[in-house]
């Protein structure tokens, strides 16, 4: 296990030198002339109305007048049309904003910078991700040993001429001779599995269709690997229907698709999920049952024997449970169960009711844990920074591991026989340095180091906390130019948060917010309640009735920038993506007077019905269902999309999906874009733009990246008043 991922995953969106003085006698830029209202593109509206149960009001009607850009944009006429007239409006007005090209001009230059995954070692060779710079799409790449000459073995920007179709994941079999990979295209999160051979390069013939949510975990004999699918989606449907009936197969390599066999199922219970990985030893498939993004069961199935049935470690969808290593039928499973901060127990299949807890819990939650080179490598946050502690098998503390400054550690993968393992280490203002760690004595070199256009010391990266509602302590990361201090301020800012499915922000390199600060705004990163910087208990603080705490926490965090001096009303953008993108519209909602500027993306919009579609189910455990007259109320309470305030005065808004969303449908930024512009609140601008054969972010090509960052920095900097010099 390389990580510890919550299957906060189904919803979350995964993201220089310093700007030059103008020359002398050089001029500001021109203001743009805003007109009162923007002559947005009339809207229709229907008579549709839906009745929901309220615990506080009873039978409570809804009007829903949008429903209608519900609707493919593939499979509508209508839609396609109102999406192009937006798009009209919008490239219109964003291309008339000072300094956009500029922006895009310095972006390109900063991603030109080679990026590297972690890589992982099988039979001898090594796997990994490379991007020489401005590739849309990173390159896998093969070593056939240590010091061997690096092959390309995949390169996805051959797949399509628009560089939409991605490498989505890659999976070498134990003996290094094969690799399966997914292939995702336009963004959709529709996986196509193929298989590679190594050594020729040749594509093999396995192909296999609508997987979504899965990886693939190889047998240990190489035979072929474990996955989950659904099944095809009807004619019309396949971007919208609810995801159900997901099942395990095991596919042998050579066979076709119709051959693979069933492995596992629940068809009495539809919305159940699965992920499965082959323990270390080969002996067990670990199976963990989901129905939505927190909490499953946790269970191991014998391989090799007929008829055998899983034997269940853990029962029910209320604690979260991650399989660490085992010894034949000893297993150790990290485990959130009467331990919210985590702790990792050892459970024997003979007896799983008892349970002994091997790593106790602590004040700093356990983000993960890995059985390599005879250790066990424990990951854990302390006030949102990486702390690595390695144990020897005894779970005796060994030592702890050195890292570089405030930021973020990730990785320590590989088998229980690895002699090194690797790992990452980021913060705002360094790109991952991937190092190479010696288990058995602790030793640390650089294996990878990016060479970037761009001096890190010339930024700060610090931490600040501030109080919210109920007296919660909650942290906040700012990152500038070192030349840009609060006694000089309001700065122009930009504030992002997520704050749900216990999804933790930890200090992570982004080009481009890096070319934000690098124009001499500031960056602050919100780690608010319903994610899980300290651990279960946080989560909970920010969901389900709980979840206007995440907005409260947001709009502090605005007060908080004021109070320091960093920033202003009129200099505070809010930005936020998926879950995020709710943060974004439900604050900018409740608060339209703490911002100057909102940038909301593929953002979860009608509270209402966000579980009719697609992945829109898993998220109950964090939202609530609407169909629960309390959670209704509290539902109806925070939509973006149904508490629009009457003002004059509302920032001005971009908000950013993608036509080939199938994790947050468009239609939800649709019709949020829609009632915005209707509601007339002022002479602040309300845009959407519509990305083309793209999805929730995953695969998204370079070149698109830098368009879209250069319209949301240039509107974002026109809104704040922060200046671009370069035009």
């Amino acid at each position: 296990m390389l990580r510890v991922l919550t299957l906060a995953a189904l919803l979350l969106l995964t993201a220089c030198e310093r700007s030059a003085d103008p020359a002398p006698g050089a001029e500001e830029p021109v203001a743009m002339q805003q007109p009162d209202r923007l002559p947005y593109p009339e809207t229709r509206r229907t008579d549709v109305r839906e009745t929901f149960r309220s615990a506080r009001d009873g039978e409570v009607v809804i009007a829903d007048p949008y429903r209608w850009l519900e609707t493919d944009v593939r499979e509508s006429e209508d839609v396609a049309a109102w999406v192009a007239a937006q798009n009209a409006v919008t490239s219109a007005y964003l291309e008339q904003l000072p300094g956009r090209d500029a922006i895009a001009a310095r972006l390109t230059e900063l991603f030109d910078y080679e990026r590297f995954s972690l890589p992982v070692e099988r039979g001898g060779r090594y796997f990994y991700s490379r991007n020489e710079g401005l590739q849309d799409q990173a390159v896998y790449w093969v070593q056939d040993g240590p010091e061997a000459e690096p092959r390309v073995l995949l390169d996805p920007n051959g797949w399509s001429q628009d560089g939409t179709v991605a490498l989505a994941g890659a999976f070498p079999s134990p003996d290094g001779r094969r690799v399966a990979y997914l292939v995702q295209d336009g963004g959709s999160d529709w996986r196509t599995v193929r298989v590679v051979d190594v050594e020729t390069g040749e594509e093999l013939t396995d192909r296999i269709e609508w997987v979504k949510f899965s990886g693939l975990s190889w047998a240990k004999d190489n035979s072929g690997f474990f996955y989950a699918r659904y099944p095809e989606p009807a004619p019309g449907q396949t971007f919208t229907a609810p995801n159900l009936h997901q099942a395990v197969y095991f596919h042998r390599l050579g066979d076709a698709q119709e051959a693979d066999r069933r492995v596992l199922d629940d068809p009495e219970r539809p919305e159940v999920g699965f992920f499965v990985e082959v323990s270390d030893d080969g002996a067990w498939l670990l199976v963990q049952r989901w129905t939505g993004t927190d909490g499953g069961t946790f269970e191991v199935l014998p391989l090799g024997e007929e008829d055998a049935r899983p034997v269940v470690l853990f029962h029910g969808f209320e604690h979260n449970h991650h399989y660490v290593g085992n010894r034949g039928e000893r297993f150790w499973v990290l485990t959130d169960e009467g331990a919210p901060n985590g702790r990792i127990v050892a459970v024997d299949v003979s007896a799983p009711e008892r349970r002994e807890t091997v790593v106790p819990e602590s004040e700093a939650p356990i983000e993960g844990a890995n059985h390599v080179g005879g250790h066990v490598i424990v990951q854990r946050l302390r006030d949102v920074v990486s702390e690595v502690t390695v144990y020897g098998e005894d779970f005796e503390v060994v030592r702890t591991v050195d890292l570089p400054g405030l930021g973020s550690a990730e990785g320590f993968g590989g088998e229980p026989d690895d002699a090194e393992t690797f790992y990452a280490f980021t913060s705002y203002d360094r790109p991952p340095t991937i190092f190479r760690y010696t288990v058995a004595t602790g030793a640390t070199e650089v294996f990878r180091a990016p060479r970037v256009a761009f001096d890190p010391e010339d930024y700060v990266v610090e931490q600040t906390f501030f109080e919210s509602t109920g007296g919660v302590r909650v942290p906040l990361f700012l990152a500038h130019r070192r030349d840009v201090t609060p006694a000089e301020g309001p700065h122009p800012t930009l504030l992002y948060g997520y704050g749900g499915f216990a999804v933790s922000l930890t200090p992570a390199f982004s080009v481009t917010r890096l070319a934000w600060m690098e124009l001499g705004g500031v960056l602050a990163v919100a780690n608010l309640r319903g994610g899980a910087e300290y651990g279960r208990a946080w989560h909970d603080a920010g969901r389900l009735s709980n979840k206007q705490n995440v907005f409260d926490d947001f709009a502090n965090a605005a007060r908080h920038l004021a109070e320091l001096g960093w920033a202003s009303p009129e200099t505070l953008a809010i930005q936020g993506g998926s879950n995020g993108g709710l943060l974004v519209g439900a604050t900018a909602n409740q608060h339209p007077e703490l911002f100057a500027a909102a940038l909301p993306a593929v953002g979860v919009m009608d509270m209402l019905r966000f579980d009719e579609f697609t992945a829109g189910r898993f998220w109950i455990d964090d939202y609530g269902s609407p169909d629960d007259p309390e959670a209704f109320d509290v539902l109806r309470a925070y939509s973006p999309l149904h508490t629009i305030p009457r003002t004059d005065a509302y920032p001005a808004t971009l908000i950013t999906t993608a036509d080939t969303d199938d994790r947050v449908v468009p239609g939800h930024s649709f019709k949020f874009a829609a009632a915005l512009q209707a509601a007339d609140t002022g002479p602040a601008p309300t845009l959407v733009r519509i990305e083309t054969r793209a999805g929730h972010g995953a695969g998204t090509p370079i070149s698109k990246i830098v368009k879209e960052a250069a319209d949301l920095w240039a509107f974002a900097a026109f809104h704040t008043g922060l200046p671009i010099r370069g035009e």
